[in-house]
């Protein structure tokens, strides 16, 4: 945050809401917060001081064990219906005080990095509304609480900005799910498609123009001003190519075994820039499917509602028992004995 001029105000960045809310919960239910915070890496401090910036990984980590410690599979979705919007911090202020709804989700895309430097969020320029969230640093298959968190308080945020209570063409969430499914309906208002290509929320055209009934454009220009220095200071990260690789292949599994030739094409590189790069890493293409595949099997058959075919169709296995197969092979087990 700049701190050069003297008279710039001391507003939260809020660069880890997501985790203190998650700790505020597991504090109420009386876990012991400390080891917890330990299996990410972060300690009390760190989330007891609003202003302290915890990284995207940590905070990751640290709500997935919230989550599993309080048996709550849909924490983040829970967190974002409840929270002060207040919370989102700097990003948030910026917003109320835009003069229209498409002004609003531009500088949300503008300055989002000041809030969470793993997730970009990217307004469409096509004909409807779309605001799309895409990964940068953090692998997008590692993650499930702080994406529908943020894709949900985006919905509640936009519809607090106009005074009315907008309802999505679409949302789009690109993990899986097969419970609590009519609660994401509720919410949202539509229907809520999981395993989807990419995370992203859509609604119609009209709705860019809706005023924000908070607008205030000399508070406006402050705040933009304030946050291009903000942005400014920050510098980015440089991810690591792994982590690239991996969020190319995440929609695609679904969808059929990919191709280290057709992950290459979506990069823009050859197939042998891909080896190579990857190489540079200590990894291969292959090396790094098996170990994704072996991470989403695990947390897709502790969903006892997904079948072991829905769970092979997930990962791209054509044929049940390639994944048995494959399974035996990263475990040890099978599938069902696995579950058992």
């Amino acid at each position: 945050m700049p701190q050069s001029d003297p008279h710039w105000p001391s507003l939260p960045t809020a660069t880890g809401a997501l985790a203190r809310l998650a700790a505020q919960e597991a504090s109420a239910a009386g876990f012991d917060l400390r080891s917890l915070l330990k299996t990410a890496g972060l300690t009390a401090a760190q989330i007891g001081d609003a202003d302290e910036r915890l990284g995207a990984k940590a905070q990751i980590a640290f709500v997935e064990a919230v989550a599993r410690a309080l048996g709550r599979d849909r924490l983040g979705f829970g967190l974002a219906q409840a929270f002060d919007l207040r919370q989102i911090g700097l990003l948030y202020y910026v917003a109320v005080s835009s003069e229209t709804l498409v002004e609003a989700v531009q500088r949300i895309e503008r300055f989002s990095a000041i809030g969470n430097e793993a997730v970009i969020f990217r307004c469409s320029k096509g004909v409807d509304l779309e605001i799309r969230l895409d990964y940068s640093g953090v692998a997008r298959h590692s993650d499930r609480h702080q994406a529908e968190f943020f894709l949900a308080a985006l919905v509640r945020m936009y519809r607090s900005l106009v005074g009315v209570p907008l309802v999505p063409l679409r949302v789009m969430i690109s993990h899986a799910r097969s419970e609590g499914l009519a609660e994401y309906n509720r919410f949202f208002g539509c229907r809520t498609e999981f395993a989807a290509s990419y995370d992203a929320v859509v609604f119609r055209d009209d709705c860019r123009w809706l005023p924000v009934v908070s607008a205030d454009p000399h508070l406006s220009d402050i705040l933009v001003r304030y946050c291009e220095e903000t942005l400014a200071s920050r510098k980015r990260v440089r991810s690591s190519f792994r982590v690239r690789v991996e969020n190319v292949i995440a929609p695609l599994l679904p969808h059929g075994k990919p191709q280290a030739s057709a992950i290459a094409r979506k990069l823009n590189l050859s197939p042998r820039t891909l080896a190579r790069r990857l190489a540079d890493e200590g990894l291969s293409f292959v090396s790094v499917l098996e170990e994704m595949r072996r991470e989403l099997a695990m947390r897709y058959l502790a969903d006892a509602k997904l079948s072991i075919s829905q769970v092979a169709w997930l990962l791209g296995f054509q044929e049940v028992s390639a994944f048995t197969h494959a399974f035996r092979r990263w475990t040890g087990q099978t599938p069902s004995e696995m579950r058992r």
